[in-house]
């Protein structure tokens, strides 16, 4: 099991925001900060429930295949539930964006984050923000893929997303007076590739200045995005 540095364990406890640091390409234009709350942030525990509910129907929804250097998986996109976010990612995914990026967050026991960097740790430019739908009933189960956005701007998500390891509530949408409570918006879940993911969230991390507090040391490379018929 990854073990976190002490310092960034007790942000973790104390219920800290995270920030995965940007940095300027090759293009002098800056990409997104891309916050994750801390993990004490008082929303509900999660009834099973609201996970069987996210599950079903699962097969009427459109699918993307992800072929990552640990092996692969398919995410199904909540289009009914999420159609701005579902759009943005699969403008994405056409583009090309997501091709030959890595995952430069894998944090144990929380998430997989991706869509932003190359394997040398160039950061790639989003096309723009999408408005957040945080507010659609979906919840940051075990599974679920989420917009990464800006810390202080719910309505700025990206080209990025996560990846929920385990049960999630602190991530959840509770009202819109700001965006701490906005939460992150679900528009996917893995169907295939679980397996995957739970391989890579133990992989060993660093720390590394300007992308995120738990790199992996050994890339995880998201190869190809595609969509599937």
């Amino acid at each position: 099991m990854n073990a976190l540095p002490k310092n960034l364990l007790l942000l973790l406890l104390a219920g800290f925001n995270l920030v995965a640091c940007s940095k300027n390409d090759d293009t002098g234009t800056v990409n997104q900060d891309v916050a994750i709350p801390g993990v004490d942030s008082g929303r509900p525990p999660l009834s099973d429930a609201v996970r069987s509910q996210q599950d079903v129907a699962i097969g009427d929804y459109p699918k993307v295949e992800l072929v990552t250097s640990r092996g692969r998986i398919v995410i199904a996109l909540y289009n009914d539930k999420a159609p701005a976010n579902v759009r943005n990612f699969l403008a994405y995914v056409d583009s090309g964006h997501y091709d030959n990026t890595v995952f430069h967050r894998v944090v144990d026991n929380l998430l997989v984050q991706g869509g932003a960097f190359t394997p040398d740790y160039r950061i790639k430019t989003d096309r723009g923000f999408v408005r957040s739908e945080a507010g659609n009933g979906l919840r940051n189960t075990r599974g679920t893929v989420a917009a990464a956005r800006r810390l202080n701007d719910a309505d700025a998500a990206g080209a990025q997303f996560f990846i929920n390891l385990v049960d999630n509530p602190q991530f959840d949408f509770v009202s819109t007076a700001d965006a701490s409570t906005r939460g992150y918006t679900v528009f996917g879940r893995v169907v295939e590739g679980m397996d995957v993911l739970d391989e890579i969230r133990g992989v060993p991390t660093k720390a590394r200045e300007g992308v995120s507090e738990a790199v992996p040391l050994q890339p995880i490379i998201l190869q190809q995005a595609r969509q599937q018929d």
